[in-house]
């Protein structure tokens, strides 16, 4: 399967490139609203970034005009981590370890980040420039399934929807517990896997969701787009 690499900037470069002040202003703001999201999520107070920061809000706003923007900035990178993770998992010989990694690599990066957990489980709108990244993800888990299915290793009636649901309890086990057993969310991820394997099953009590009523839970632009400061 041939997905073409995606670009994991957050926006557009600028024309040319910043002044040393501006851009220890941008550098600052970021890491203030990466403690932020990963504190309090998505919806964490832009005033208090920009305060945490030592800079005004106007500042953040001349770097980040929307909440969107500076969402895209701080987690380009660690989304750029995941989509490597899947194009490593989608051609690894034994295709159970490749589900098991891809998803792994996936838990690790939203372990003790609220945001990244908030993004992992939330679909971009489509004109961010992140939303293909999310595409491709999306596409390779896909076919990470797929490979898994075709080998044996993964019960056949599991859907790519159905790996949306361990993001979403894992990372809800992490944020419950980051304070007292930081990494406890990978026993819970590793029960959760046991109920994928091939085998042995009972038959599931209701049908998979369905690839619309999955973008349908996870577009939530709200929580980007729609907070104020």
């Amino acid at each position: 399967m041939d997905i073409d690499p995606p670009s994991v900037t957050a926006g557009p470069p600028p024309a040319r490139p910043l002044r040393r002040d501006a851009q220890r202003n941008r550098d600052t703001l970021l890491a203030a609203a990466r403690r932020a999201f990963a504190e309090e999520g998505l919806g964490a107070s832009l005033e208090q970034v920009a305060k945490q920061a030592g800079l005004a809000i106007g500042t953040l706003y001349r770097h980040f005009p929307t909440r969107l923007d500076l969402v895209q900035a701080v987690f380009a990178d660690k989304l750029g981590v995941w989509y490597e993770a899947a194009e490593r998992a989608v051609v690894m010989d034994d295709t159970w370890e490749g589900f098991c990694f891809f998803l792994e690599t996936m838990c690790e990066l939203q372990s003790g980040d609220r945001g990244f957990s908030g993004l992992a489980g939330t679909r971009l709108p489509e004109v961010a420039c992140l939303a293909g990244t999310q595409t491709r993800i999306h596409e390779l888990g896909i076919r990470i399934v797929e490979r898994a299915q075709e080998q044996g290793t993964l019960r056949p009636d599991v859907t790519p929807e159905d790996v949306a649901f361990v993001i979403w309890s894992v990372g809800r086990v992490s944020e419950a517990t980051q304070d007292v057993a930081p990494e406890v969310w990978r026993r819970h991820l590793y029960l959760l896997l046991e109920g994928f394997r091939a085998g042995r099953v009972h038959p599931l009590p209701v049908p998979s969701l369905t690839p619309e009523q999955l973008y349908e839970a996870m577009a939530r632009p709200g929580d980007l787009m729609g907070r104020t400061p």
